[in-house]
């Protein structure tokens, strides 16, 4: 007679958490691995903010269970220091008992089975935790270089607090966890905002890989160094000696094209579209043909969008920023189209500055988009694959994101940088290291933090400036050398043949 273990499907359970950015990759690898190993049941764990995976997942057999925390706590809030805190500390205790309630409902029935695995992001760090309660193996999956560094302190802390384990670590064989991995992303889960949920909850050790009881390292028990997937190209990014042993460096994890479109019927329309693509051709729907149009004309735009910048507070006064790309547009003979990425404050001043120049109706606008100064600014609400539309602009201008810059990079197109938080900062360096992109922008030179013409002339001289040194041959030339380098790579398919290969799955 069967048992419950023999009769279920090993598990691949991916667990993301964060924005688009952070979670769209991932659960890019968790569909991508479910179409090529059917004998699993795959399963992604996320916010309840990114519903509108759920019939892309499911269409590709992913079972998406959401969870109701936000993506995101902005920094910048009118609330006092002390109520954030606490309302910090509220959600994350509710979003680590709903995280554990999700895992139990899957591996708490029945044992594990020697298959099960996580895939966890570097916003997802219970997962660790978890895979480590149900004995299940833990990978771990990031689209970007780790965005966050142990402080100066750690390592002497550590090596004073626990001088047993740091020996151990040091010395541990490259193929066990060792200190390289320790220091490179797991140190936040030897913090007490870790360690007492794992015992509390968990009834683990509060410190990972020692005793519960004693304390001590576990000896006998050492795991394995943990796979560390990165969604890059070696071609960007070199992977250095001081990195884990374990890492892999897969290529840029694109998402399925149709995944891309905020309108199901441009989806449809380019649905067979790869990343890779280099045709130009393809339409969007009828509802898009304004976009269309501007697109192409004789000379192409700049593109220029902050995606989640908005979201996350950092786009305070959007009027000066729309007043920065008007200027700029007096100032040179350059056009712009501007995604809003649906940041409602951004919309909603791009709707007064319609209403005072144009015959004006908002429906249309969440449809189509609209023409401002003249026509030489596309302002869209919607989104359309950066793969697609960058192939038909000039340069882009954005954030920083790893989605965009590789989008950027792919298109062979140069970039002009202006990096907010986390890895942002990293890929503006990056790419005016490789000579895609000049000097990295200053926040206050995109978005000035109030309306002062003074600053704001300021901001759209230096934001000129930049994009013509972006357009100069010499970047031009190079960031399609690069496109050419990375074009026939395929990160997606990469990371599930190393899934596959660490896993032992059979074929």
């Amino acid at each position: 007679m069967e048992t419950e273990t023999e009769k279920r499907k090993p598990v691949a359970l991916f667990m993301a958490f964060g924005t688009k950015g952070d979670v769209y990759p991932i659960a890019a690898i968790a569909a991508a691995f479910a179409y090529d190993k059917k004998q699993y049941h795959v399963v992604l764990v996320t916010h309840s903010a990114h519903e509108n995976l759920r019939s892309h997942l499911e269409d590709r057999h992913v079972a998406f269970l959401p969870i109701k925390s936000p993506p995101v706590l902005s920094i910048h809030t009118e609330t006092e220091e002390s109520t954030f805190s606490l309302q910090k500390r509220i959600i994350t205790r509710e979003h680590r008992q709903e995280c554990y309630s999700v895992v139990e409902g899957i591996f708490g029935n029945c044992p594990s089975m020697e298959g099960d695995f996580i895939v966890i992001n570097f916003f997802a760090l219970e997962g660790w935790s978890l895979a480590e309660h149900f004995r299940v193996r833990c990978v771990v999956a990031s689209p970007y270089v780790i965005p966050y560094s142990a402080p100066s302190s750690f390592e002497c802390r550590f090596r004073k607090e626990l001088p047993l384990l740091y020996e151990y670590l040091q010395e541990a064989p490259t193929n066990k966890v060792c200190w390289k991995d320790v220091i490179h992303w797991m140190w936040p889960l030897f913090t007490e905002s870790w360690g007492s949920w794992r015992s509390d909850d968990l009834n683990l050790s509060p410190i990972p890989f020692t005793d519960p009881v004693t304390g001590l390292p576990s000896w006998h028990d050492w795991p394995p160094s943990p796979l560390l997937l990165y969604g890059f190209s070696n071609e960007i990014v070199e992977c250095p000696d001081y990195w884990p042993s374990h890492v892999h460096v897969c290529g840029f994890w694109f998402l399925p094209i149709e995944w891309q479109f905020a309108c199901n019927e441009c989806g449809q329309i380019s649905a067979f579209l790869s990343p890779g693509s280099t045709r130009t051709k393809e339409k969007v729907c009828a509802a898009h043909v304004k976009l269309q149009c501007f697109l192409g004309t004789m000379v192409p735009p700049v593109f220029i969008g902050l995606s989640s910048a908005g979201s996350l507070g950092f786009l305070e006064h959007p009027e000066a920023f729309l007043k920065v790309i008007q200027i700029v547009l007096e100032i040179t003979d350059f056009r712009f189209v501007l995604f809003s990425s649906g940041y409602e404050p951004l919309d909603e001043a791009i709707q007064v500055v319609a209403t005072k120049t144009l015959h004006f109706d908002q429906r249309q606008y969440n449809e189509e988009g609209v023409c401002l100064f003249d026509g030489r600014l596309f302002c869209f609400p919607s989104t359309v694959p950066y793969n697609w539309l960058f192939r038909k602009c000039l340069a882009a201008v954005h954030h920083g994101g790893s989605g965009s810059t590789a989008a950027a990079l792919h298109a062979g197109i140069p970039q002009v940088i202006c990096p907010f938080m986390l890895d942002q900062f990293y890929w503006a360096e990056r790419m005016h290291w490789l000579g895609v992109a000049p000097e990295p922008l200053k926040r206050n030179h995109l978005v000035p933090d109030k309306m002062d013409d003074f600053r704001i002339r300021v901001a759209a001289n230096v934001l000129s400036r930049a994009i013509a040194d972006a357009l100069s041959p010499e970047v031009k030339i190079r960031a399609q050398k690069i496109a050419e380098m990375i074009s026939l790579e395929d990160g997606v398919m990469e990371a599930v043949r190393v899934l596959k290969q660490e896993m032992n799955c059979s074929n």
